[in-house]
């Protein structure tokens, strides 16, 4: 029997604010997605390098994720979140004079902890503003605004690459930063609780309850640092034209997902939306090993954005739902810490295998991934429905 939807409301003040925070600095980072490899190329980078660069930066998110999951239970939202933000903005504001890709590498290391302080404390800000009975369908809307961002950022950043210098394009990608900065100074944060501040949060580096959909996130994520960082080198080894409109097809078919697989998770669980999701991630991994053409790069593009649309906000929704609320911002820190762990591995293991093997070995290699996913589910399914009738 489905459970009835409750009619709290979600759209207040607050929400309405860190959806547009998230959608300003999520769009300062979509621009620099497929931008980055072009970066290090002009800077006389190969694969190998593009790899390194690109997942340097997820490993410093990893690493800082445990600590703001903590902070944010101890300093508050508010403090971790702007610190983050602050420390995004200058970073990304510094790429453009560089001029070695050294200096880029550590450059990337300090944005990467601002990304990992700044996504960890708006997931957990609007975790704690939606109501618990519609947790899967308010993190849907709130996911939204960083697709919006990201129907709109790699196309955009590939374009203005194309007409401005790289110093100027990274000034436009910090000012996106700035603007969520001065958004998000405008919430009011949950105060930090006297309890946490007297005797500290729990010194642990991650959240039990969610370490099951962390980790099947981070199979799934495995595929974007493939995608992110190879795919418009890839598409323009094959002479394939359109690579601007398959981020724009992506992005529209996971908004068009996020408006319905949200509800589907609150009204039916995971179990309705995990396997089909990952399905239609697996055939797209598929047919970008092939790619023969634009139209296959687009209907890979439309597969992987209805799948991924499906399976993130449940996977975030879920890793959350058993969680006290003084846990979750750890609890956020481990999904997200594993989803950065996802992209900086694949990033840096595609690198290696392109250079060796060609672009086409690491679609092969993603689809592997996900596949191990879905047996790793089922796998949790069987060993949940075996533990059942002890807790009975």
């Amino acid at each position: 029997m489905e459970k009835p939807l409750s009619k709290e409301k979600i759209w207040t003040k607050d929400f309405v604010l860190i959806v547009c925070a998230n959608f300003f600095i999520f769009l300062g980072f979509q621009m620099t997605l497929p931008t980055i490899p072009l970066f290090v190329e002009d800077l006389g980078g190969n694969d190998q390098l593009i790899g390194f660069v690109v997942g340097i930066f997820t490993f410093s998110a990893l690493f800082l994720r445990p600590f703001a999951g903590n902070w944010l239970e101890t300093k508050g939202r508010g403090f971790v979140y702007l610190t983050g933000l602050t420390i995004f903005v200058l970073s990304v504001g510094s790429f453009g004079f560089l001029t070695g890709i050294a200096l880029l590498f550590f450059m990337r290391v300090i944005q990467g902890a601002g990304w990992g302080l700044s996504t960890t404390a708006s997931g957990t800000i609007a975790t704690d503003l939606i109501p618990a009975s519609r947790r899967g369908e308010g993190m849907g809307y709130y996911g939204l605004s960083g697709n919006v961002a990201m129907a709109f950022g790699p196309s955009l950043g590939l374009i203005l690459t194309g007409t401005l210098s790289f110093k100027v394009f990274f000034l436009i990608c910090a000012g996106s930063g700035l603007t969520a900065l001065l958004l998000s100074s405008r919430i009011t944060y949950r105060k930090v609780e006297p309890k946490s501040i007297k005797t500290g949060a729990r010194r642990d580096i991650y959240e039990k309850s969610a370490l099951k959909p962390a980790i099947l996130m981070f199979f799934i994520t495995v595929t974007f640092g493939g995608i992110a960082s190879f795919l418009p080198l890839y598409s323009a080894q094959k002479d394939i034209a359109g690579i601007q409109w398959y981020f724009l097809l992506y992005a529209i078919s996971v908004m068009l997902t996020r408006t319905f697989a949200g509800q589907l998770y609150d009204r039916k669980g995971h179990r309705a939306v995990y396997i089909p999701g990952t399905l239609l991630i697996l055939i797209a991994m598929v047919l970008l090993a092939w790619l023969p053409n634009s139209a296959i790069l687009f209907t890979a593009a439309v597969l992987y954005g209805f799948g991924f649309g499906t399976v993130q906000p449940a996977l975030q929704a879920w890793s959350i739902e058993k969680t006290p609320i003084n846990r979750r911002g750890m609890a956020n820190a481990t999904f997200f810490s594993f989803f950065d762990l996802g992209v900086g591995i694949g990033a840096m293991v595609f690198g290696q295998i392109s250079h060796l093997f060609g672009y086409s070995s690491i679609y092969k290699t993603a689809a592997v991934s996900v596949f191990l996913s879905m047996l790793l589910y089922m796998f949790f399914l069987y060993k949940e429905k075996a533990t059942r009738p002890e807790r009975g």
